[in-house]
């Protein structure tokens, strides 16, 4: 497996080892002591599928008192996939990584806990694998709206679909005043 840094601390981009002939292919998704070796100890504790259609934008979501690490992954279609760093205390507040998952690249995105995590899908259909460290709490729930110019992600569509939350979720100035009040 290659592992790739990122300018964030702690995400990485990950390339699984794939065997492939004239029949399709073989690629483990998560080995235990492999993925040790690449610096993601935190147990796994539940697994998410989602399907979405070509346009839609999911995230940027976070869980503020239990935040998740994510193992992502997408097994159909093609996605652009996005992390955030959320924490003001950070020298990377306000930074995103990006990159582009799909069946055909196989690539992984580790993002650690702590971070706002997206998609778009950039394909007819997706299928989106994640593997989560924490369980979901949607009592917990938070995010950063998924244009915020202080972030400037470069989306590669215009006009997403949304979810009615993901229209409302707060910028990047309202998190860190958030946190600010909560002595954070």
């Amino acid at each position: 497996m290659k592992v790739q840094t990122t300018e964030l601390p702690g995400v990485l981009i990950l390339e699984p080892q794939v065997f492939g002939d004239h029949r399709g292919f073989f690629k483990e998704t998560f080995q235990v002591q492999r993925y040790r070796d690449a610096g993601i100890e935190l147990p796994f504790v539940q697994d998410n599928h989602s399907r979405s259609e070509k346009g839609v934008l999911r995230g940027l979501h976070l869980q503020k008192s239990r935040p998740q690490g994510k193992l992502v992954s997408c097994s159909r279609g093609a996605v652009y996939d996005v992390a955030v760093d959320v924490d003001p205390r950070s020298a990377t507040f306000g930074r995103y990584v990006g990159v582009e998952l799909s069946d055909e690249n196989h690539l992984q995105l580790w993002i650690p806990p702590g971070y706002a995590h997206g998609f778009c899908v950039l394909s007819e259909v997706a299928d989106f694998q994640y593997k989560c460290t924490e369980f979901y709490y949607p009592e917990d729930e938070g995010g950063l709206i998924w244009n915020d110019p202080d972030v400037g992600i470069d989306w590669p569509l215009l006009k997403p679909a949304l979810s009615q939350k993901d229209q409302t979720l707060p910028t990047l100035k309202q998190l860190a005043a958030a946190a600010e009040m909560v002595g954070e």
